[in-house]
């Protein structure tokens, strides 16, 4: 077909386990499958990463310890001149870069290589962008990518008229473990949270939340599951408010899905998210969720509260305390909630999604060149 020779470059930092380089080693995965040469460019090559299909080529763009100088600025000079190395000699025909500074990477190391660069902000624009000088680049150099795909309707008010002209809303794909028939059995007696156990998640609020129903639902433990800064003193925490045996945090684990499968409640207490995976993936397998309704939008898009799903205030403790009540005292409203989750998730199907990215790249193939010659 018309992908045999389409040679696509993607660059992320590293490829540990996270959101968007699950996301990243997926899509690489499906291309390489759909008969596009894939190149995969990291800056580091860490321990205990995601893996990569084999058909996928392996680049490492850092500079080795023998290229690094005492000069901050010097050693920015060989990176750069390093990525844009890269691409001279892999000469892909579309990049595709995640996440904050590597996207103003990618558009800088590529200028005048008439190589289209597809930018893709993964989270809250405002959080990925944090200080003013990445804000300058992303609102002013994104003007230069062939493409901006962003996460949620919200995000688009973050950035210039000319950016969001080049903008599209690509949906995240989710893992196909999570694309099973609903659980319809008794459910266990479970809340659970799923991600890194650090301030941002507010795992705090959801277990004192949990602390003040906790005497009216003798039965039910609150499982948190990942690895974070915040895992120690949530567990002192729940010693202290008397609840040791009835929260658990069990770390990371491999099979999620199979864990949460018959849980009664999933439950998101971010302060801010940009899609969070664990939430569609919960709200895929069918289970009722409850989710703070964060910036930049990513639950309000997924939930139409006590439709499909609960919405609560971001670090309301009240309001999640509330919900969880409502729901272990109402089985059947939770179990209407997790049915109508079920149906909104389709959206999400691996093939569906990955399919709109692969338009989207295609469409940008063979548009530099144009676009430079305008410019010069």
């Amino acid at each position: 077909g018309m992908n045999e020779n389409i040679h696509i470059a993607m660059l992320i930092g590293d490829l540990q386990k996270g959101g968007a380089e699950r996301v990243m080693a997926n899509l690489a995965g499906y291309f390489a499958e759909r008969g596009w040469r894939v190149t995969l460019v990291t800056q580091y090559r860490k321990e205990n990463e995601y893996s990569l299909n084999k058909k996928v080529k392996r680049v490492i763009s850092d500079i080795t310890p023998e290229e690094t100088s005492g000069s901050r600025l010097v050693n920015f000079k060989r990176r750069f001149m390093k990525l844009r190395g890269i691409w001279k000699a892999e000469r892909p025909d579309v990049i595709l870069s995640f996440i904050g500074k590597n996207n103003i990477m990618a558009i800088l190391t590529s200028r005048l290589l008439h190589i289209p660069v597809a930018v893709s902000v993964r989270g809250d624009p405002p959080e990925e962008y944090y200080n003013a000088w990445m804000r300058f680049m992303a609102r002013h150099l994104f003007a230069r990518a062939a493409g901006v795909i962003l996460q949620t309707r919200k995000s688009f008010a973050f950035f210039p008229p000319r950016v969001q002209a080049r903008a599209v809303l690509l949906k995240n794909p989710a893992s196909g473990a999570f694309f099973r028939e609903r659980y319809e059995g008794k459910r266990e007696k479970t809340i659970v949270a799923v991600g890194r156990v650090d301030e941002n998640k507010n795992h705090e609020m959801l277990l004192r939340a949990f602390a003040g129903i906790a005497c009216r639902f003798p039965g039910y433990k609150l499982v948190i599951y990942g690895e974070g800064e915040c895992r120690q003193p949530l567990i002192r925490l729940a010693q202290e408010l008397g609840l040791e045996g009835r929260v658990l945090l069990p770390g990371t684990i491999d099979n999620v899905a199979d864990a949460i499968y018959k849980a009664g409640i999933f439950v998101l207490s971010s302060n801010t998210e940009g899609v969070p995976n664990t939430l569609i993936e919960a709200m895929l397998m069918g289970l009722t969720v409850v989710s703070t309704d964060c910036p930049c939008g990513g639950p309000a898009e997924l939930i139409k509260d006590r439709g499909n799903g609960m919405l609560v205030p971001v670090g309301d403790e009240e309001a999640m305390k509330k919900a969880l009540g409502l729901l272990l005292g109402d089985l059947a409203l939770a179990e209407e909630l997790g049915r109508n989750a079920a149906k909104t998730a389709e959206s999400y199907l691996p093939e569906k999604v990955y399919g709109d990215w692969e338009k989207f790249l295609l469409s940008l193939v063979g548009t530099q060149e144009e676009e430079e010659k305008c410019v010069v």
